[in-house]
């Protein structure tokens, strides 16, 4: 009886520990942020079919914006996931959220960061190698008429309520703009932003403004980013660059704004799937912008976004994955 009783402890303790094993190797309910903007959707739905189809999740998504879903991820624990996070915008409190072990920055998910600067068309910098710089290009107005006056240049600039609207308008003042023949132009709303640009290109004008990436915009037209022939001074663009009418501003580079895949405590220490994967998965703003010009274009949701992001880059994801679960979203398709 003494060794019938030892013998089924041990196999109890072995199964809960084979129990155990199983549960860190499995993945179970993930909940994912689907954000409100393209490419933080598209992300979600990524996730969403590798956690679903090659680890066997179960993954809900939740609708989000950056406040709303760190706030909720920060002081409730969910969702688990918010694929996409603009870490400047939370820059504090994520830091002290990390700090006291409530979240994790998983993994960087933009391999070059979110990029914000001022651009001009394919077209202009390839007749004119001379401009490879923003003074380089204020000193041809005649190259970027303004709309309403096109014997002046134009700089085009955000809609009003942007943060992007603050930055340019004290860098237009910074680097002089006004003297040199320009009009800071107001683009109204973003369609007339994304319009500007399109309108530019249909008739092979100049065009010069602001614009970030990722973006559709950026994957349908192409354009070059300009330095602005200085370094990134961030102290001086926390102290003015980005402070409404700042009356002294001087000229710096934008940053480079840190993107990140922020979890939840619960998943980082109890789910190696998730965490294993988010280690791996990230890409670039060339393919993103791509995705998203397509997504325009065949007027797609974030889901036929991701598919059409499996069937057009495999060596991207696949690079993700070892060959079991790489050959499980392949047979998804």
């Amino acid at each position: 009886m003494t060794k019938l009783f030892h013998a089924s402890a041990i196999a109890l303790c072995s199964g809960l520990m084979a129990g155990a094993a199983m549960a860190q190797d499995s993945c179970g309910r993930v909940s994912i942020a689907e954000m409100n903007w393209a490419s933080a959707g598209v992300a979600a739905w990524v996730d969403k079919i590798i956690l679903e189809e090659a680890y066997g999740c179960t993954v809900d998504l939740v609708t989000g914006d950056t406040m709303p879903t760190f706030t909720s991820m920060n002081e409730k624990g969910e969702p688990d996931i918010a694929p996409e996070l603009w870490i400047n915008a939370v820059k504090d409190p994520l830091n002290a959220a990390v700090a006291e072990g409530r979240l994790i920055e998983a993994a960087r998910i933009l391999t070059d960061g979110g990029v914000e600067g001022w651009w001009i068309p394919r077209y202009i910098a390839d007749a004119h190698p001379d401009i490879k710089t923003v003074p380089d290009a204020l000193a041809r107005p005649d190259l970027f008429p303004a709309p309403e006056h096109p014997d002046r240049g134009g700089v085009m600039n955000c809609p009003a309520g942007w943060n992007c609207q603050i930055t340019t308008a004290n860098l237009f003042n910074a680097v002089g703009a006004a003297d040199k023949g320009f009009d800071l132009v107001d683009s109204g709303s973003a369609a007339g932003l994304d319009g500007s640009i399109a309108n530019a290109y249909e008739r092979k004008q100049g065009w010069l403004g602001y614009y970030w990436a990722p973006t559709a915009i950026l994957g349908k037209y192409d354009m070059v980013k300009l330095p602005f022939g200085t370094e990134l001074d961030m102290a001086e663009f926390n102290r003015c660059t980005a402070v409404p009418d700042c009356e002294d501003p001087k000229v710096t580079e934008y940053p480079v704004a840190e993107v990140f895949t922020v979890v939840t405590r619960n998943v980082a220490e109890n789910n190696a799937v998730v965490m294993d994967y988010l280690g791996k998965r990230a890409w670039s703003n060339d393919v993103v912008n791509a995705i998203l010009a397509w997504m325009d274009a065949n007027q797609g949701t974030n889901e036929d976004a991701a598919w059409y992001f499996f069937e057009t880059y495999p060596e991207i994801w696949k690079a993700w994955l070892d060959d079991a679960a790489a050959a499980k979203v392949q047979g998804a398709l």
